[in-house]
């Protein structure tokens, strides 16, 4: 056996206790018998996080599910209870009830470092079938996906190892078994495995998932604002994102932001529109959400406004959004 298939196998065997198949059901009454039926959903796959018995997995695969089971590889299912989900990121968290013997948390990597060509291994339960190994390499960074929500997902990475339906939720590995990604979704036109997947970065995970254990969503940075929508920031021509209202006693208007209002003879007067964060580009809503990603709630920010035909510069605290 060369030595490189010595490495793989020995990272399976290391890294599969940590990874489990995920089914989930849908319940619905009998409307004769008034019985309660469990109907299946789908499944996917997902990973131990911590000896706490969180699992990781996608927001998709549990999407609309009323009841989530956890298998380890063995004949014992566990009930799953939803911890958290951040559907913008298609991250999800569950929580089980298990001994802790069975809980191996996989070790953490970094997604920030990575380079085309390294090696890429992704663990998973295609077609449920439990624990397959696939191989390749990172083949692209920097991809850009679209979330259930329509917000794209940002420095996505991109691998040839093999991930077709029921992959979605598993780790992507490297080449000494850290976690660098959850395998989230392919670009098929079939349906199947054509040589393109995508995995959620494992630095947005490190962030992420935190979050939902602890709220139970991701706690956003936001402006005590609100905007117009995109479609109304088309119509009407805007360089940005229009602010319509200011909460008031806000850090909002202590910065003095000007809100869209109307006179008393009912002419539209439009508030301040912002064109950049920190010099961020602003074109519309999901560039000011994903700047605002950047930052925690307490911070300062520069925000460039367009104002009465001008720009200008107003530095604004950030708060807890809503």
């Amino acid at each position: 056996i060369a030595e490189e298939e010595v490495a793989t196998i020995a990272l399976f065997k290391a890294s599969a206790p940590s990874v489990v198949h995920i089914t989930t059901h849908s319940v619905a009454r009998d409307y004769f018998s008034l019985d309660i039926h469990k109907i299946p959903r789908g499944s996917g796959t997902g990973f131990v996080w911590d000896e706490l018995g969180h699992i990781v997995t996608n927001y998709h695969v549990i999407k609309d599910a009323d009841i989530a089971y956890v298998s380890f590889g063995d004949q014992d299912d566990a009930a799953a209870k939803l911890v958290g989900a951040a559907p913008e990121k298609d991250l999800a968290v569950l929580k089980i009830d298990t001994d802790p013997a069975r809980l191996h948390p996989l070790p953490l990597g970094t997604s920030i470092d990575l380079e085309v060509g390294l090696k890429a291994l992704a663990i998973g339960n295609p077609f449920g079938l439990d624990h397959t190994l696939t191989t390749g390499i990172v083949s692209a960074l920097g991809r850009e996906i679209e979330s259930t929500t329509g917000l794209p997902i940002k420095d996505v990475i991109q691998t040839d190892a093999a991930i077709n339906p029921g992959n979605s939720g598993g780790p992507l590995l490297d080449s000494s078994g850290k976690l660098i990604g959850v395998n989230t979704a392919i670009y098929s036109p079939s349906g199947t495995y054509a040589g393109i997947g995508f995995a959620i970065p494992v630095d947005v995970v490190k962030w992420v998932v935190p979050e939902l254990i602890q709220h139970g969503k991701i706690i956003r940075a936001g402006l005590a604002a609100s905007f117009a929508s995109d479609r109304i920031i088309a119509q009407l021509g805007l360089p940005g994102v229009l602010i319509l209202d200011v909460q008031p006693n806000g850090a909002a208007s202590a910065a003095s932001l000007r809100p869209t209002r109307r006179t008393q003879r009912g002419q539209i007067i439009l508030g301040d529109i912002i064109i950049a964060i920190d010099d961020i580009p602003i074109r519309d809503n999901k560039d000011l959400l994903l700047a605002l990603e950047n930052y925690k709630a307490g911070d300062q920010v520069s925000l460039t406004l367009w104002r009465d035909g001008t720009e200008s510069r107003v530095d604004v605290d950030l708060e807890v959004a809503d």
